[in-house]
């Protein structure tokens, strides 16, 4: 490695970030060797999924600056792909002649739909899972970028677009469920492993696939292209004067963040065992905004970290009889203290400690030598 690039300022930056996040991805992997707790280890890979989701809206809100509010739809169409794959496996009890799902059966439909079929395949569920919402968000994105909407509007058509996908979900009860979505799933076998929901299997899978996203997600960042995003963020108009199709960049970060959602959906579907249209609400939604700004969204592990921690506090007061009745008050103070006094989150925190400990570090006196005539201090010589 040559000395300029050893002593770059943004290269020491990179691979001070590299070492962090695998310090913290090493962390996540280390819970099963200490928690003996198949109950709790699966609370835990809850946990990890929505700090997936948390990347998907960092990846477009914190570094494109596009704000959206529908962050769902992209997730819950990955946990219906999944669950559409999985009911197909599930034990005969739980369905109908020629192996229609039971809700079917119930609905008086008398054939699988043909858009079920493909999903006998497990490899085309996986595809389906990524490829869906990405064709979704690439659609939404073309009419919305091209016509250079931005700001309040994009979060205003996104949240729109996440209702008609919703009532959609719910309305096709016959192919869907409607308001019960998709129960009774058969347990996913892949590479001839079985992941219970229970397992350290599915604990570890959800673990290996947010590491991936992670670093995944960084590498997007640290590239021209990530440098082109974040430069659209702070100045639009400035970055199209240059030359750059913004909306081209926008579509692409956008459809991104749409593809790790609907991988995180597919897993959120393999630990609940289930698919639903909650999965796709306008809750889920706006929760995922407040988790990236408690993180810090312009930090892809700050908002990871800010879903795992909002979601883990959550569930610690509910379950608590002591809060039982007022967690969702504390929350809310949670949340408001954060953003009057954390504007960039978690990850603003610990980039202020950082920049502290290293004024401390250049206000160090130079070390003092001895020599026969008394102390020196370095760099000072005898007149």
């Amino acid at each position: 490695m040559s000395a300029s690039t050893t002593h770059n300022p943004g290269h020491r930056r990179t691979w001070l970030q590299i070492a962090i996040y695998g310090a913290v991805c090493l962390t996540i992997f280390l819970v099963p060797t200490i928690l003996d707790n198949d109950f709790l280890l699966n609370k835990y890979s809850r946990y990890l999924v929505f700090g997936i989701l948390a990347i998907a809206l960092s990846l477009s809100w914190g570094y494109c600056g596009i704000l959206n509010l529908g962050q769902a739809a992209s997730f819950g169409l990955g946990c219906y792909c999944m669950a559409m794959a999985l009911k197909l496996r599930t034990v005969p009890v739980h369905t109908g002649d020629d192996g229609l799902p039971d809700f079917m059966v119930w609905n008086n439909v008398t054939e699988l739909p043909w858009f079920w079929v493909p999903f006998h395949s497990l490899p085309f569920a996986l595809f389906a899972g990524i490829a869906v919402p990405t064709v979704l968000a690439a659609l939404v994105g073309w009419f919305m970028f091209r016509a250079r909407i931005t700001g309040v509007y994009v979060a205003i058509i996104t949240l729109a677009s996440l209702v008609v996908v919703n009532l959609l979900i719910i309305d096709q009860q016959r192919y869907t469920g409607g308001f019960n979505g998709i129960t009774d799933l058969a347990q996913l076998e892949l590479f001839g492993l079985t992941f219970d929901a229970y397992s350290r299997n599915s604990y570890y899978l959800v673990a290996s696939v947010l590491a991936a996203c992670l670093f995944a997600a960084l590498a997007i960042t640290k590239s021209k292209t990530g440098l082109i995003l974040q430069a659209i963020r702070d100045h639009e108009d400035r970055v199209r004067y240059f030359g750059y199709d913004v909306a081209h960049y926008k579509i692409f970060a956008f459809s991104a963040s749409a593809a790790i959602a609907g991988i995180a959906g597919m897993l959120y579907t393999i630990v609940m065992e289930f698919a639903s249209p909650t999965f796709l609400d306008v809750p889920l939604s706006l929760s995922v905004v407040i988790w990236c700004a408690v993180g810090g969204r312009q930090s892809l592990l700050g908002a990871a970290l800010g879903a795992i921690v909002v979601t883990g506090t959550q569930g610690a007061l509910s379950d608590s009889g002591i809060f039982l009745q007022s967690w969702t008050l504390l929350m809310g103070m949670i949340f408001v203290a954060s953003v009057l006094f954390l504007p960039k989150g978690l990850a603003g925190l610990a980039e202020l400690a950082g920049e502290r400990l290293r004024r401390l570090g250049r206000d160090t006196p130079p070390p003092v030598k001895t020599d026969v005539l008394g102390p020196v201090r370095e760099g000072e010589g005898l007149a």
